[in-house]
C-alpha cells in the first residue's frame, strides 16, 4: 500500500466522521439524535423526530460521505481492493466518528455512497430492494440486513471483480446491525413509522 494510498484512507474516515445528522439537527433545532429514539444518529432516527426535510439532507450527506472518497480514488485508477478500504474507513468514520466521541451511526447511507461508484444499475438494484422488504415489513433495519446479505451477490453479476470489497461492506453492515437483528428475533424491533403512528393514533383517540 503507497503513502497516497493510506493518506486516502485517512481523509476517507475523517470525512466519514462528520456526523451529518448531529450538525442537521442542530441546524433545524431538532434534539440531539444520539440522544433521542433510537440514538442512533442517521436519516431514519432523524425521520421518527419528525423532521422530513432534515431526514432527506442527512441521507444526502451520509451518502456523498462515502461515494466522494471512492468515486474520486475510482477515477484516479485504485484497484478494487483499495477502493473497499476506503469505503470500509469512510464507513468507519461515520460509525465511530472522532469528532462526535466516538458515537455514530450505522453506516448504511455511507456504504450506499461507496457502492455507487460501481454504478447507477447495481445501486438502483440495492436501493431497490432495500424500498421493497421495508414497504412490505415496516422494519428500516430489516431493509439494511437484506441488501447487505444480498449486495455481493448483486455484485458479482454486475461487476465480479468488485465481489470481495462489497463484501467486506456488507460484512460491517451486519455486524453494525447485530443487536437490531437480535430485536428483530424478539419482535422487539421499532418500526420505522412507529413515531408517525402513534401519533395516528392518539389524534384518531382524541378526534
Amino acid at each position: 500500500m503507497t503513502a497516497s494510498v493510506f493518506l486516502i484512507i485517512i481523509a476517507a474516515y475523517l470525512l466519514g466522521s462528520v456526523s451529518s445528522a448531529v450538525l442537521i439537527c442542530r441546524l433545524y433545532g431538532l434534539p440531539d439524535p444520539r440522544e433521542t429514539g433510537s440514538g442512533n444518529p442517521g436519516a431514519t432516527n432523524v425521520l421518527r423526530m419528525g423532521g422530513k426535510s432534515a431526514a432527506l439532507l442527512v441521507l444526502i450527506c451520509d451518502i456523498l460521505k462515502g461515494m466522494l472518497p471512492v468515486w474520486g480514488s475510482y477515477f484516479i485508477g485504485l484497484n478494487p481492493l483499495y477502493l473497499g478500504f476506503i469505503g470500509i474507513a469512510a464507513c468507519l468514520g461515520h460509525i465511530y466518528p472522532i469528532f462526535f466521541h466516538f458515537k455514530g451511526g450505522k453506516g448504511v447511507a455511507t456504504a450506499l455512497g461507496a457502492l455507487a461508484p460501481i454504478g447507477a444499475d447495481l445501486t438502483g438494484l440495492l436501493i431497490a430492494v432495500w424500498l421493497a422488504v421495508v414497504a412490505a415489513s415496516g422494519f428500516s433495519s430489516l431493509g439494511s440486513v437484506v441488501t447487505a446479505l444480498l449486495a455481493p451477490l448483486c455484485t458479482w453479476f454486475f461487476k465480479p471483480e468488485y465481489t470481495m470489497a462489497v463484501s467486506m461492506l456488507s460484512c460491517l453492515i451486519l455486524w453494525r446491525h447485530s443487536e437490531n437483528i437480535a430485536r428483530l428475533i424478539k419482535g422487539k424491533e421499532s418500526k420505522i413509522w412507529h413515531k408517525f403512528d402513534k401519533k395516528r393514533k392518539q389524534e384518531e383517540s382524541t378526534g
